[in-house]
């Protein structure tokens, strides 16, 4: 027969054990019940993190009080209250970035141009894009209105890039000396 080397260590391992018999029950239910409880939680948030988050607590709120509960046949209505009472507890904390003021402030934004005067320039950009050579309209067209690349505009027109280049760059030397554009620079 052995004689235990610290008698006080194995009366506390057994004075530990005893306490946390009760909560072992507690154990099995959150094992057992667990993914029902967290659909229940599922179905008070939106966002799945958050749903666990407030099981989570509220099975902490349901540890807490557990020698307190009498009847353990009633413990899913118990976490379910604990769930409610929780999402509602955090729902009334939330943050409110809102307050009420005397006077709306007034938005800074800048007045909608004039749908006139949009026409009128669309109107004098494409006849000053008319004045242009047909090489040079050709290219502007394909660059700036059908919104191709270099390469692929020189494509279109069996030219080299460096002749879209130069001739994209003399047309719009031209539009930008054009007198119907002047005043709308």
């Amino acid at each position: 027969m052995t004689t235990p080397v610290c008698t006080g260590a194995s009366r506390a391992a057994s004075a530990t054990a005893a306490a946390h018999a009760p909560y072992a029950s507690f154990t099995s239910y959150v094992r057992a019940r667990g993914p029902v409880l967290l659909r229940t939680a599922r179905s008070l948030t939106a966002n799945p993190c958050d749903a666990e988050d407030l099981l989570q607590t509220a099975l902490a709120k349901t540890y807490v009080a557990w020698e307190r509960i009498e009847d353990h046949r009633a413990l899913d209505g118990y976490v379910r209250r604990a769930l409610l009472n929780t999402r509602t507890s955090q729902w009334r904390k939330r943050k409110v970035d809102e307050f009420a003021c005397e006077e709306l402030p007034e938005r800074e934004t800048a007045p909608a141009p004039d749908p006139a005067e949009q026409q009128a320039l669309h109107d004098a950009m494409w006849r000053a894009v008319l004045k242009l050579p047909d090489r040079q309209r050709a290219m502007v067209v394909l660059r700036y209105y059908e919104d191709l690349s270099e390469a692929q505009t020189a494509e279109v027109l069996g030219v080299s890039i460096g002749t879209v280049k130069s001739a994209v760059s003399r047309a719009l030397g031209k539009l930008r000396e054009d007198p119907e554009l002047t005043p709308a620079r």
